[in-house]
């Protein structure tokens, strides 16, 4: 009778266990606070959660659609280097966007490292979905996304940067950034600050902004963007811009856009809002 009476709740309690676990989010937000060209792609792999500390989770920045003032005192940054392993993104003379992009995010992580928590999305040449991005954003409630791109068009004139934005809590930190890197660009034949809703610049529940530090489609610029040292004044402008940001406000950036209620990006989106 003891026999089974302890086998009963032995049953019982494997029963319990294994709910538990099938209610647990399968999505693993790793916190990539440093470059590891080894590690593997894991996201969504793993039941086990990396989530950041409460201290740094004070919530200040995190709204569903950003109808509001620009992020001011927030405490992370969430860097996300595009594209990734099989996604090369563009590819001109044997420069790929992604290296480049990756270069980019590690030299503006470490201008901010000493003032934010900085946060990668991509920590190593591999393939991240954009939308397992967005959900790796999800525990961060006092951050900022931006997205590191190089561009690319059919009409090889084209040069300077770009930065995207949707929010309306978004435009201060691209306008920043935007000046930031024009000031840099010895020309700027490009569409400069534009509002595009983009799975990057619209789902996130965080101000997003998307860069494109430059044309690789443009020989000079493409050229401009071999150089290291190039690469490092372009980190160090966005910085400064970050961190104009998180001091001022929306202080000195004009008057906010007004929101717009549109419906999230998704891949077969035909409309650029």
């Amino acid at each position: 009778m003891k026999k089974i009476t302890l086998l009963l709740l032995l049953g019982t309690m494997a029963s319990l266990l294994s709910g538990c676990g099938s209610s647990a989010d399968p999505t693993d937000y790793r916190e990539f606070t440093q470059y590891d060209p080894n590690y593997n792609d894991s996201i969504g792999s793993s039941n086990q959660q990396s989530q950041p500390s409460s201290s740094w989770r004070s919530s200040g920045t995190r709204d569903a659609l950003g109808h509001k003032a620009g992020p001011k005192n927030f405490t992370t940054v969430i860097i996300d280097p595009g594209h990734g392993g099989r996604d090369s993104g563009a590819s001109v003379a044997g420069v790929q966007e992604k290296s480049l992009a990756m270069d980019i995010s590690k030299r503006l992580k470490s201008e901010l490292g000493r003032e934010f928590k900085v946060v990668f999305l991509r920590n190593g040449d591999y393939y991240v979905d954009l939308d397992k991005r967005v959900r790796a954003t999800k525990p961060y409630n006092d951050a900022i996304l931006v997205s590191i791109h190089l561009n690319h068009a059919s009409k090889s004139y084209v040069r300077g940067p770009e930065t995207y934005y949707f929010r309306v809590d978004s435009y201060s930190i691209a306008k920043r950034i935007q000046q930031a890197l024009a000031a840099v660009s010895p020309v700027d034949k490009s569409r400069g600050l534009v509002r595009r809703r983009l799975r990057l610049t619209r789902n996130p529940e965080i101000p997003s902004v998307l860069v494109e530090v430059g044309y690789l489609s443009n020989s000079t610029e493409r050229n401009l963007l071999r150089q290291s040292s190039y690469r490092q004044k372009c980190a160090e402008a966005m910085a400064r811009a970050i961190k104009d940001q998180n001091k001022y406000g929306d202080q000195g950036m004009g008057k906010l856009p007004a929101p717009l209620n549109r419906p999230l990006s998704r891949p077969a989106d035909r409309s650029q809002l």
